[in-house]
């Protein structure tokens, strides 16, 4: 009994360090070995629950051993090596139970923390994506106002270029209107002339019906 529980105290140490100190792949295999346990909770439950009654019947048996040797005055030689005896199997009971909790206990804060480390892995790549995508943003901003500035200037200069265009509509409509006072003088000239052209034809008519009444 006390070598095997030895044995196991042994190999609970031995859990527990290979769950504090990381060493290649051991302690993947230690998780994934106390995932299948866990798994079979009722039967770790068992085994606790009786290696507790047996502390505790030892615990008894160290109780009324000390007791009996109190009323006789002194240990027999017999009780003495029974009072050891259980004293050292319910050390290593409650050595045993004690690393079992232990082991229980960073088996489940290690659990914890590989998840964070995963969340906080899919959190970097959401970040790092967040990144990209504000830097895409960003040169998405840049390219748009290297256009609104293109427009800009293509704006300044059809505003410009429509300025000017007014202004040669403008002096174009003067040009007009100066001709067309131009044309309506001259066609005023011109009604004048005719006007004078007909009264020199009536009065060559008449100094020239003058002459032939004369000449008879």
């Amino acid at each position: 009994m006390i070598q095997l529980l030895f044995f196991v105290v042994f190999a609970e140490a031995f859990v527990a360090f290979l769950l504090m100190v990381k060493i290649g792949p051991l302690r993947e295999l230690v998780m994934n070995g106390l995932d299948q346990v866990k798994m079979r909770k009722g039967t770790v439950l068992t085994i606790a629950g009786t290696m507790s009654v047996i502390l505790f019947s030892n615990w008894i048996s160290i109780v009324k051993i000390q007791n009996k040797g109190a009323k006789v005055g002194s240990m027999t030689p017999m009780d003495q090596v029974l009072w050891r005896t259980h004293l050292l199997e319910a050390s290593l009971m409650g050595f045993s139970l004690y690393l079992g909790f232990l082991i229980d206990r960073m088996h489940h804060h290690l659990q914890k923390l590989i998840n964070l480390r995963r969340n906080g892995g899919s959190s970097k790549q959401q970040v790092e994506k967040l990144e990209a995508e504000k830097l895409q943003l960003k040169e998405s901003e840049e390219k748009a106002k290297e256009e609104i500035k293109r427009l800009q200037k293509e704006m300044s200069s059809l505003s410009e270029s429509l300025k000017k265009l007014k202004l040669e509509s403008k002096e174009k409509d003067k040009k007009i209107e100066t001709a067309e006072a131009h044309v309506a003088s001259l066609q005023k000239q011109s009604a004048d002339l005719l006007l004078e052209y007909d009264r020199l034809l009536e009065d060559n008519q008449t100094l020239q019906s003058q002459t032939k009444i004369r000449q008879f």
